[in-house]
């Protein structure tokens, strides 16, 4: 099923896994809050779907998205930016609890670049660049760009990107560890959509938690990132599918999850 709305090109769930386009050619998939409405509030709807296991986000084929909407941006003055509702709705994306992979072709620009890192697993195209422009603009990121550019890339690489506005090609993006593989442009989206497939194909519990729990190394100390997977692993103890999971092993069979 396709479904067009909101700036956005919606198709799935198909094998569990729901696609995600950006698509506002016009704009260079500018990032409009309407846009970004749209983007989490589809994936509210996906949360409460269990159709949906794995979401493959992903833009146009020379333009992932080039940034915020600065049309847009221009009508603000600084009392319009403190109440606007872009945090929350950055937040929303952040907290959606199954697994996304981005396949990035083309720009990645300011909330381009933001966006896609809001991703779990981003698959580069060759001509993938990735930057935090902002400055040249006089302003700076301002949806987590400085913080997770700087857990992704370090500090070194992070303070290139943000003070002097410099791109990254996919192959630095690579090296650095801000994308999982880089492969060529034609191959991009479908290799996000094999992996989403994998993805999806496993038990939603035990991935929800192992999201959950890797996400946590970025937020706690080690002692307490170890408490919180230790927790989430003997919740997972006393799931159907953790039983299924080990049957199917030991009877060297192919698991059926229930999600249970």
């Amino acid at each position: 099923m396709t479904e067009i709305r909101d700036g956005l090109r919606i198709d799935g769930p198909d094998a569990g896994v729901l696609e995600i386009r950006l698509d506002r050619p016009e704009a260079r998939n500018a990032l409009s809050t309407s846009l970004l409405r749209g983007i989490a509030g589809r994936l509210a709807e996906a949360e409460a779907d269990e159709a949906v296991r794995c979401v493959v986000l992903t833009g146009g084929e020379t333009v992932f998205a080039a940034g915020a909407d600065l049309g847009e941006m221009a009508a603000k003055d600084m009392q319009a930016v403190l109440l606007e509702t872009r945090p929350a709705l950055f937040a929303a994306i952040a907290r959606f609890p199954k697994p996304v992979v981005a396949a990035v072709c083309g720009y990645a620009l300011g909330g381009g670049c933001e966006l896609a890192m809001h991703a779990d697993i981003i698959v580069a195209g060759a001509s993938a660049q990735f930057g935090q422009p902002e400055i040249k603009l006089g302003i700076m990121p301002g949806a987590g760009g400085t913080q997770r550019l700087t857990r992704a890339v370090g500090k070194s690489l992070a303070m290139k990107m943000v003070l002097a506005g410099e791109f990254i090609s996919a192959h630095e993006a690579l090296a650095a560890g801000l994308v999982a593989e880089v492969v060529d442009d034609a191959a991009c989206l479908p290799r996000a959509r094999e992996l989403a497939r994998k993805i999806a194909g496993q038990a939603p519990l035990a991935v929800r938690l192992a999201k959950d729990a890797v996400l946590q190394a970025f937020e706690t100390p080690l002692t307490a990132g170890i408490a919180l997977e230790r927790r989430n692993f003997v919740v997972l103890a006393g799931t159907d599918d953790r039983n299924e999971g080990v049957r199917a092993f030991l009877e060297k069979r192919k698991p059926v999850w229930t999600g249970r």
